[in-house]
């Protein structure tokens, strides 16, 4: 049996992607850690060599340490990357990574918590899933009511199966359950014209917008989460789910830590938000106990000054926070 982990990123989410690695070793996984990206690569990854091996043109491989390494593969790909996925994990499935009978896709904004077995185990049960803050949708939610009639539209039948809403920031998928990954690439790109195309991830005119311009209750104002819960109502294979504590969205045994939203952990200026009555939360604190072992982005000294204005800001937090 073989497994492989995969992310995408660009910009600074870099840093994301060191955090991400760093708790894949610390909680024992061992194997390879395929990361498509647009750019240049960051200074921490200057021991990149250059590996023509895997048969993915430009691509670049990073020893992190004994037994897991990082695969830089260089994208070129109009979609914005949250709308990449199934794109990517198909193509990796059919390239790099074809002997791999389990392969897991995790935003470079999360960093796991649980032992990394308990993920090979999780698999086995159906596609891996985290229920999202938003959820649930029950079903005749104008939201599952309007994919049912978009899609219908375009003879692909969806029937409501669970009203638990997942998150899109990951997903484990093994190899009996891969055609699940045709069905959300497919579901994507029938999406493409009522949100103004791919390329981006928010609704940006098109053919059809006005029927996605409906603010919150827009059917695809998450784009690349709407298309993966939509697809799951288009698909007849078991599922199975976390609750919301599955990415620490709340109390309870997490198997991640996901930070939603903006600023991202390696961006905030926790004191100034201690100050706005802004907590310090758990995706914050799992980031900075992962970033700088095996790999190490930033020095030492400045981890320690990030890790005691956590501290700073949890106990401000005590008595003053923004409800």
């Amino acid at each position: 049996m073989s497994f492989a982990v995969c992310t995408l990123f660009e910009v600074d989410y870099h840093y994301g992607v060191a955090a991400l690695t760093n708790s894949l070793y610390r909680h024992g996984y061992r194997g390879p850690v395929y990361a498509g990206y647009r750019g240049i690569l960051p200074k921490w990854c200057a021991n990149a060599e250059d590996n023509n091996d895997l048969g993915w043109k430009g691509a670049r491989t990073l020893n992190v340490a004994n037994g897991i390494e990082i695969h830089f593969l260089p994208l070129d790909t109009p979609y914005h990357f949250t709308n990449y996925k199934p794109d990517f994990l198909l193509q990796l499935l059919e390239t790099v990574s074809k002997k791999a009978d389990r392969i897991f896709y995790f935003d470079p904004d999360i960093v796991i918590m649980a032992p990394w077995p308990f993920f090979l185990e999780w698999v086995n049960y159906g596609l891996a899933l985290c229920e999202d803050v938003n959820s649930p949708l029950d079903e005749y939610h104008p939201r599952r009511a309007a994919w049912r009639n978009y899609f219908g539209e375009k003879n692909v039948s969806l029937q409501f199966k669970n009203p638990v809403y997942v998150n899109g920031g990951f997903i484990g998928v093994s190899t009996k359950n891969r055609d699940f990954l045709s069905i959300w690439k497919t579901v994507q790109e029938l999406m493409a014209p009522a949100v103004g195309g791919l390329n981006c991830a928010a609704i940006n005119g098109g053919a059809e917008v006005l029927l996605a311009a409906r603010g919150p209750f827009s059917p695809f104002g998450k784009t690349d989460q709407d298309a993966l819960n939509a697809s799951l109502e288009a698909w007849d294979g078991a599922v199975s789910f976390l609750g919301k504590e599955g990415m620490a969205f709340k109390s309870g045994a997490s198997a991640m830590a996901h930070a939603l939203g903006q600023p991202k952990p390696w961006k905030k200026n926790f004191i100034a938000s201690a100050f706005e009555g802004r907590i310090v939360t758990t995706p914050d604190k799992i980031f900075w106990l992962n970033i700088n072992a095996p790999i190490k982005p930033y020095r030492d000294s400045y981890v320690k000054y990030k890790k005691a204005c956590i501290l700073i800001t949890a106990f401000v937090g005590r008595f003053y926070r923004r409800y």
